[in-house]
This record gives structure tokens, C-alpha cells and sequence, in this order.
């Protein structure tokens, strides 16, 4: 359980539905409101998908396809090269190893993913959901973004046992799997402990007793310990009939034995003590909890039914597609049982939920069935009619207040906007890089692209280092980036900023301000000169 933090107070409501790009909602929710993200983005799968006809989601398609040209904001590459290079790093790094589409894609994740790590408490956690396609690079994405060192596991889902990819003649493995990459972002963050059952081996070879009467099965567990702590060196007395079973002679009958009956006291084992007192052995025999062998050593009957299972690992292979009636026909949707897991591992009730693209609401869904306060964003124009018709399917909601069943929500309780949220935050930014620097209140000006931004400073300064005042006779020794961070939302204002060359640029590494970076260089001086 993660302690309790002060955080910024959410500015939306619990159970919205917001109809648009989910940049525009991200950017306008208060920072470090929200306690876990789940999510299933597009995967850059290379193809294009449609729902089922005659479906719930009838109509819904969207594109998995990316093209630098097409799909890149300038804003976002300025952003993520100004103020997230290890972010610029993955994204180039892509574009060598598989090309254009990867780095679009990831360029389009990354703003939304640094938007995502803002608005999530500093207690927050969240799992990203997508396949062997792109996790590799969205692994090192989310490592730049929320810190190599706040990941906690990746998560492999087998979804099924056997795929449409996996066909006659085709010369590579059969592809069954998903990923879910879970990270923290700070020192503390939710964990309720989850458990899986048993399988059916393990369960066949530790569990094969079964008692008499109730049919449980249990295991026979040792009672005895290898250091001494209280009254732990006594015999345990036992009886039974001649022929018979051995029980705990409780009432001290071998101090006046019936006949033909059998008493012995048992120590434990040679060199070991009991692991408990005699007060609760006696407790344990009265409940029945108590099997002995036949040498009349006691065992401690440990029911399977009372074991919580397996701890959650990070290969979940008892999780199966969508089936039946849950299925809505939407082309990717996700079992409610995998988002549930999730929910109930990395929140707690009350605890609010967001999923930036909730598609037909799986996330949604299993947070108010989960006692969580929920937040989707989708673009898709049938989203908010789809998460109604499965509140209403699962029992959840009804379309107006109905007095026989009065704890049931309404539609009308479900809230939907086409508008996003107004931040009533500070409006800062959380760029780690920056956190050292004051932010400036910027003026209004006009906004430019990078190229225009970096000609306007060569004609106002000339091809002149602002931090080390050289003079160069070629612009490409000259880099633009920022005097201050911003705190104007990504618009890109020319009053803040200034041309580098590269030494200068390295130096200040987004952390020092232009009279700081100056005293580094003077500092340097000296020691040159030494």
C-alpha cells in the first residue's frame, strides 16, 4: 500500500467520457491528479482495423499506420528536443534501426506519454499495453520518460494459444503474446498483492489428501522448527485404539489407560523443536486441524481452499480473449478480467483511474465495477454510447432512475465533453531536465516553427554563441533551445529562446540558466589556463 500523498486536486469529474485528441485533455488536466493509467494505445501494427458488422462498435475503424510527413507536429518535435533529449535519442535511434514509421509513432506517443507522467501522482503507477511490434522501443521510450529505474516489469499476456499469423509454411514463431510495461512514477507507489490459482499438477502432488466427510483436499505440513522459542521441548501426547488411528489424548488418559488402547508421548524430530506451544496444539486438535502418521507424529492439515494461490507473476497465461457476450466487435478490445487484474493490483477504491485511449471502454468498465473513479478519452464517435450500452449490460447503469433498484447508476451520471479540461493547477511543466531552472511567465509573441525561430536569432544576434560569445562562420555549429523552460502549454515563443554551439549546449544540458552556463564557461577558462 503506497502512503498517502498531497497531490493536486483532479479538475474533472468522476465517470467523463472525453470525445477528442487526447493531447488536447491531457494538457488541460491538473497535474499529479490521476492514480493509475491503463491503457492500450495504437501498436504500430502497419495496418488498418474495423469492428464486426452488426456489433456494439459496429462503424469503428481506426489507422495503426505512421508516416513521419503526415503524422508529426512540429510542436511535438521541438518539445521533445528542447526539453526531453533522451526521449529526441530513442526516437532517432528508431528511425536508423527500423525506419520513418517507427520514429513517427514513437514521436507520438512521447508527447502524449510525458503529458501522461504530468498528470499522474508522485505515488502513481501505470501499465501500457502493447505487443512485440514496438514494445523493445516503447521499453526505451517510457525508460527516457519516466527513469529507467521506475520500471517494474514487463508483463507478457498470452491471449491465445494459437493465432491467425501462425500459418502453414510461414518460417518464424507463432505469435500469442502481448506486453504490458508497468512503471512507477515515484519512491512509493500502490501495490495490493494479487494471487493465481494453483495449477492442476502442483495441486494433484502437494494436495492429495482429502478429508473425510467435507472433501477438501489439504497437504500434511510440518509442525516442528529448528530453533526454540517458549515452551516448544514437550512430548505430545497421542492415543488409539489397537489398530486403530492415533488422536490427541487430550484428557490425559495415559495416566489411567483403558485397555486395549495404545499412549505414547512424541517429541519432535531429533535436534528440532515443536513450532508451536502446547496451548496451540491443543487448539489445533480441538478444530480438527491436526493428521498424524503411523508412528504417531502430528502434521498440520493445511487446507487448499484456505491457501490465497500463486503471487502474481509476470507471465499471465490464465487470462483468455474477449469472449461471448462481453465481445462488442471493436477490433481491439481487451478482456474486462486482464484490466481488472490490473486495477485491483495498482489502485484502491476510491482511487482515480485514466485511460487515454479508451476505445470501447474496457478500462472504464472494470473501474466502476471496481469501486474506482474513472477518466476516458477517446476519439472515436461511438465511444460514449458503447460505454452506456456495458454499464447497462454488466448491471451497473440503467437509462433513468429506477426506485426498485435505486443504487444503480443513471445515464445521466456518465458525463461526456467534446471540450477538454481547463487546468486550475500552476500550470507547470514536470520536465525532469528542467526542474533545477525558474519558469518564466512568457509574453505573448508570435508563434513560430524551429527553422523560422533559428533564422530570426541568426538575424537578430548573428551566428554568435550566446553562451560562450564565439563567433562562427557557419550556422550548423549553432543550436536552438531554450533560455528558459516553458510554461505556455507548448506554444513556441521566440523571446525564450537562444543559439548554443554544441560545447555550450552540452554544458548547460537543460539544467543551467544562460548566466549559469556562462560562469561554467568562465570556470572552465581558468582551469585551461592552469
Amino acid at each position: 500500500m503506497a502512503e498517502e500523498c498531497d497531490m493536486a486536486a483532479p479538475n474533472f469529474n468522476n465517470r467523463t467520457l472525453y470525445h477528442l485528441d487526447n493531447l488536447d485533455v491531457l494538457r488541460g488536466m491538473n497535474s499529479e491528479s490521476i492514480h493509475l493509467i491503463a491503457t492500450d494505445p495504437p501498436f504500430n501494427k502497419g495496418r488498418d482495423f474495423h469492428a464486426t458488422p452488426d456489433s456494439l462498435a459496429a462503424g469503428a475503424r481506426f489507422q495503426d499506420r505512421w508516416k513521419w510527413d503526415n503524422d508529426v507536429h512540429p510542436d511535438w518535435v521541438d518539445k521533445i528536443q528542447d526539453d526531453w533529449p533522451a526521449v529526441w535519442s530513442v526516437i532517432e535511434s528508431s528511425r536508423v534501426s527500423w525506419g520513418d514509421d517507427m520514429s513517427a509513432f514513437l514521436c507520438f506517443m512521447g508527447v502524449r506519454l510525458m503529458e501522461m507522467r504530468r498528470v499522474l501522482r508522485e505515488d502513481g503507477s501505470i501499465y501500457l499495453h502493447c505487443d512485440p511490434t514496438a514494445s523493445h522501443y516503447l521499453k526505451a521510450l517510457m525508460d527516457a520518460i519516466f527513469g529507467g529505474k521506475n520500471f517494474l516489469s514487463e508483463i507478457i499476456w498470452q491471449r491465445t494459444n494459437a493465432h491467425s499469423d501462425t500459418k502453414q509454411g510461414r518460417r518464424q514463431h507463432g505469435r500469442i503474446h502481448d506486453v504490458l510495461l508497468y512503471y512507477k512514477k515515484g519512491s512509493s507507489w500502490t501495490w495490493n498483492p494479487v494471487y493465481t490459482d494453483y495449477n492442476k499438477d502442483y495441486v494433484d502432488k502437494n494436495y492429495r489428501d482429502i478429508e473425510k466427510g467435507t472433501k477438501r483436499r489439504f497437504q500434511r505440513d510440518n509442525l516442528t522448527a529448528a530453533k526454540p522459542g517458549g515452551d516448544t521441548s514437550y512430548e505430545w501426547r497421542v492415543k488409539r485404539p489397537v489398530g486403530g488411528e492415533w488422536t490427541a489424548d487430550l484428557s490425559d488418559e495415559w495416566k489411567d489407560p483403558k485397555q486395549d488402547w495404545e499412549y505414547k508421548g512424541i517429541p519432535p524430530y531429533k535436534g528440532r523443536y515443536w513450532a508451536f506451544s502446547q496451548a496451540n496444539m491443543r487448539k489445533f486438535a480441538i478444530e480438527d486441524r491436526l493428521v498424524y502418521s503411523r508412528h504417531g507424529m502430528p502434521r498440520y492439515k493445511r487446507y487448499l481452499d484456505e491457501m490465497p494461490g500463486v503471487t502474481l507473476q509476470d507471465l499471465w497465461a490464465d487470462i483468455n480473449p474477449t469472449q461471448g457476450k462481453e465481445r462488442t466487435g471493436y477490433p481491439t478490445q481487451k478482456p474486462l478480467e486482464l484490466y481488472e487484474r490490473v486495477i485491483r493490483a495498482s489502485s484502491n477504491e476510491g482511487d482515480w483511474v485514466l485511460d487515454p485511449f479508451a476505445g470501447c471502454a474496457t478500462t472504464p468498465i472494470a473501474a466502476e465495477r471496481l469501486g474506482r473513479n474513472w477518466i476516458g478519452i477517446d476519439i472515436w464517435n461511438r465511444a460514449h454510447p458503447t460505454v452506456l450500452e456495458r454499464l447497462e449490460k454488466e448491471g451497473l447503469a440503467v437509462p433513468q432512475s429506477d426506485v426498485s433498484q435505486p443504487s444503480l447508476l443513471t445515464f445521466g451520471d456518465v458525463y461526456y465533453s467534446t471540450a477538454p479540461p481547463v487546468r486550475s493547477d500552476d500550470e507547470g511543466e514536470s520536465i525532469p531536465y528542467l526542474k533545477l531552472r525558474s519558469v518564466v511567465q512568457e509574453p505573448p509573441g508570435p508563434k513560430m516553427t524551429r527553422a523560422e525561430m533559428f533564422d530570426h536569432l541568426v538575424k537578430e544576434w548573428g551566428l554568435v554563441c550566446r553562451g560562450c560569445n564565439r563567433l562562427f562562420d557557419d550556422p550548423l555549429y549553432l543550436q536552438l533551445d531554450h533560455n528558459t523552460p516553458r510554461s505556455d502549454g507548448g506554444l513556441n515563443h521566440i523571446s525564450n529562446r537562444m543559439l548554443l554551439c554544441g560545447p555550450c549546449n552540452s554544458i548547460k544540458s537543460n539544467t543551467l540558466t544562460l548566466s549559469g552556463l556562462r560562469r561554467e564557461n568562465r570556470k572552465r577558462g581558468r582551469m585551461a589556463k592552469q
